[in-house]
Protein backbone atom coordinates (compact mmCIF):
# COMPACT_ATOMS: atom_id res chain seq x y z
CA UNK A 1 0.00 0.00 0.00
CA UNK A 2 1.38 3.41 -0.92
CA UNK A 3 1.50 6.22 1.57
CA UNK A 4 -0.03 8.67 -0.86
CA UNK A 5 -3.57 8.14 -2.10
CA UNK A 6 -4.19 11.41 -3.96
CA UNK A 7 -7.65 11.52 -2.36
CA UNK A 8 -6.74 14.73 -0.54
CA UNK A 9 -5.42 16.58 -3.56
CA UNK A 10 -8.59 18.66 -3.87
CA UNK A 11 -8.38 19.88 -0.27
CA UNK A 12 -10.60 17.25 1.32
CA UNK A 13 -10.00 14.41 3.75
CA UNK A 14 -12.00 11.45 5.02
CA UNK A 15 -13.53 11.26 8.47
CA UNK A 16 -14.39 7.96 10.13
CA UNK A 17 -17.46 6.52 8.51
CA UNK A 18 -16.33 7.64 5.07
CA UNK A 19 -17.74 11.15 5.02
CA UNK A 20 -15.56 13.77 3.36
CA UNK A 21 -14.65 17.10 4.91
CA UNK A 22 -12.64 20.07 3.72
CA UNK A 23 -9.18 20.20 5.25
CA UNK A 24 -10.01 23.61 6.72
CA UNK A 25 -13.14 22.26 8.43
CA UNK A 26 -13.10 23.19 12.14
CA UNK A 27 -13.25 19.52 13.15
CA UNK A 28 -10.25 18.66 10.96
CA UNK A 29 -8.44 21.69 12.38
CA UNK A 30 -9.19 20.50 15.93
CA UNK A 31 -7.77 17.04 15.43
CA UNK A 32 -4.83 18.55 13.57
CA UNK A 33 -4.02 20.56 16.70
CA UNK A 34 -4.21 17.34 18.74
CA UNK A 35 -1.85 15.70 16.25
CA UNK A 36 0.63 18.58 16.67
CA UNK A 37 0.40 18.21 20.43
CA UNK A 38 1.12 14.50 20.08
CA UNK A 39 4.24 15.30 18.05
CA UNK A 40 5.46 17.74 20.72
CA UNK A 41 5.01 15.02 23.35
CA UNK A 42 7.10 12.74 21.14
CA UNK A 43 9.83 15.38 21.02
CA UNK A 44 9.69 15.79 24.79
CA UNK A 45 9.92 12.02 25.22
CA UNK A 46 12.88 11.83 22.83
CA UNK A 47 14.57 14.71 24.68
CA UNK A 48 14.28 13.10 28.10
CA UNK A 49 16.51 10.56 29.81
CA UNK A 50 13.86 10.04 32.48
CA UNK A 51 12.18 6.62 32.14
CA UNK A 52 9.20 7.57 34.33
CA UNK A 53 8.45 10.66 32.25
CA UNK A 54 8.96 8.71 29.02
CA UNK A 55 6.43 6.07 30.12
CA UNK A 56 3.86 8.69 31.09
CA UNK A 57 4.40 10.66 27.89
CA UNK A 58 3.92 7.55 25.78
CA UNK A 59 0.59 6.89 27.51
CA UNK A 60 -0.45 10.49 26.88
CA UNK A 61 0.41 10.04 23.21
CA UNK A 62 -1.83 6.98 23.10
CA UNK A 63 -4.59 9.00 24.77
CA UNK A 64 -4.22 11.71 22.16
CA UNK A 65 -4.63 9.18 19.37
CA UNK A 66 -7.91 8.18 21.01
CA UNK A 67 -8.95 11.80 21.36
CA UNK A 68 -8.12 12.50 17.71
CA UNK A 69 -10.05 9.41 16.65
CA UNK A 70 -13.10 10.64 18.55
CA UNK A 71 -12.80 14.06 16.92
CA UNK A 72 -12.56 12.45 13.48
CA UNK A 73 -15.71 10.46 14.21
CA UNK A 74 -18.63 12.91 14.38
CA UNK A 75 -21.12 10.02 14.25
CA UNK A 76 -19.59 8.47 17.42
CA UNK A 77 -19.17 5.05 15.85
CA UNK A 78 -15.56 4.16 16.62
CA UNK A 79 -15.40 4.73 20.40
CA UNK A 80 -18.29 2.36 20.98
CA UNK A 81 -16.54 -0.55 19.28
CA UNK A 82 -12.81 0.22 19.71
CA UNK A 83 -12.10 0.71 23.41
CA UNK A 84 -8.60 2.07 22.86
CA UNK A 85 -10.21 4.91 20.88
CA UNK A 86 -12.29 6.14 23.82
CA UNK A 87 -11.39 8.57 26.58
CA UNK A 88 -13.54 8.45 29.69
CA UNK A 89 -13.77 10.10 33.12
CA UNK A 90 -11.28 7.56 34.52
CA UNK A 91 -8.66 8.95 32.12
CA UNK A 92 -9.18 12.43 33.54
CA UNK A 93 -8.90 11.03 37.08
CA UNK A 94 -5.62 9.33 36.08
CA UNK A 95 -4.25 12.71 34.96
CA UNK A 96 -5.32 14.31 38.24
CA UNK A 97 -3.57 11.58 40.25
CA UNK A 98 -0.42 12.08 38.21
CA UNK A 99 -0.54 15.85 38.71
CA UNK A 100 -0.84 15.37 42.48
CA UNK A 101 1.98 12.80 42.56
CA UNK A 102 4.34 14.97 40.54
CA UNK A 103 3.51 18.20 42.36
CA UNK A 104 4.54 16.52 45.61
CA UNK A 105 8.08 16.24 44.18
CA UNK A 106 8.40 19.97 43.47
CA UNK A 107 9.01 23.10 45.48
CA UNK A 108 5.85 25.23 45.64
CA UNK A 109 5.43 27.97 43.07
CA UNK A 110 5.65 31.49 44.43
CA UNK A 111 5.69 33.38 41.11
CA UNK A 112 5.16 32.81 37.42
CA UNK A 113 8.06 31.06 35.72
CA UNK A 114 9.47 31.49 32.25
CA UNK A 115 9.21 28.55 29.86
CA UNK A 116 12.55 26.92 29.17
CA UNK A 117 15.05 24.81 31.05
CA UNK A 118 16.30 21.42 29.91
CA UNK A 119 15.30 20.26 26.41
CA UNK A 120 12.53 17.97 27.66
CA UNK A 121 11.19 20.63 30.01
CA UNK A 122 11.20 23.28 27.28
CA UNK A 123 9.42 20.91 24.87
CA UNK A 124 6.80 20.20 27.54
CA UNK A 125 6.24 23.93 28.01
CA UNK A 126 5.60 24.24 24.26
CA UNK A 127 3.34 21.18 24.41
CA UNK A 128 1.31 22.87 27.17
CA UNK A 129 0.62 25.88 24.99
CA UNK A 130 -0.26 23.68 22.00
CA UNK A 131 -2.60 21.75 24.31
CA UNK A 132 -4.37 24.98 25.24
CA UNK A 133 -4.75 25.82 21.55
CA UNK A 134 -6.13 22.36 20.83
CA UNK A 135 -8.57 22.81 23.70
CA UNK A 136 -9.76 26.13 22.23
CA UNK A 137 -10.26 24.49 18.82
CA UNK A 138 -12.27 21.63 20.31
CA UNK A 139 -14.40 24.06 22.35
CA UNK A 140 -15.03 26.11 19.21
CA UNK A 141 -16.80 23.12 17.65
CA UNK A 142 -19.73 24.08 19.88
CA UNK A 143 -21.86 22.51 22.58
CA UNK A 144 -22.95 18.95 21.85
CA UNK A 145 -20.48 18.46 19.00
CA UNK A 146 -18.01 16.38 21.03
CA UNK A 147 -18.09 14.24 24.13
CA UNK A 148 -17.57 16.74 27.01
CA UNK A 149 -14.89 14.48 28.53
CA UNK A 150 -12.59 15.43 25.64
CA UNK A 151 -12.62 19.08 26.70
CA UNK A 152 -12.10 18.17 30.35
CA UNK A 153 -9.25 15.85 29.36
CA UNK A 154 -7.47 18.57 27.38
CA UNK A 155 -7.96 21.08 30.18
CA UNK A 156 -6.45 18.71 32.72
CA UNK A 157 -3.70 17.65 30.32
CA UNK A 158 -2.44 21.22 29.99
CA UNK A 159 -2.11 21.37 33.78
CA UNK A 160 -0.25 18.06 33.77
CA UNK A 161 2.11 19.22 31.04
CA UNK A 162 3.00 22.29 33.10
CA UNK A 163 3.80 20.08 36.09
CA UNK A 164 5.72 17.62 33.89
CA UNK A 165 7.80 20.49 32.48
CA UNK A 166 8.67 21.53 36.00
CA UNK A 167 9.50 17.94 36.98
CA UNK A 168 11.67 17.43 33.89
CA UNK A 169 13.57 20.63 34.67
CA UNK A 170 13.83 19.83 38.37
CA UNK A 171 15.22 16.35 37.71
CA UNK A 172 17.66 17.75 35.13
CA UNK A 173 18.88 20.36 37.60
CA UNK A 174 17.63 23.25 35.46
CA UNK A 175 16.79 26.35 37.46
CA UNK A 176 13.30 27.80 37.07
CA UNK A 177 13.54 31.44 36.05
CA UNK A 178 10.90 33.51 37.79
CA UNK A 179 9.11 36.37 36.10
Amino acid sequence: MKLYTRTGDAGETSLFGGTRARKDDPRVDAYGEVDELNAWLGLARASSNDPELATELQQLQRDLFALGAQLADPADKIAARVTKAALVDDDVARLERLIDKMEDQLPPLRRFILAGGAPAGAALHVARTVCRRAERRVVSLGPGSVDPVLIVYLNRLSDLLFVMARVANHRAGAVEVEW
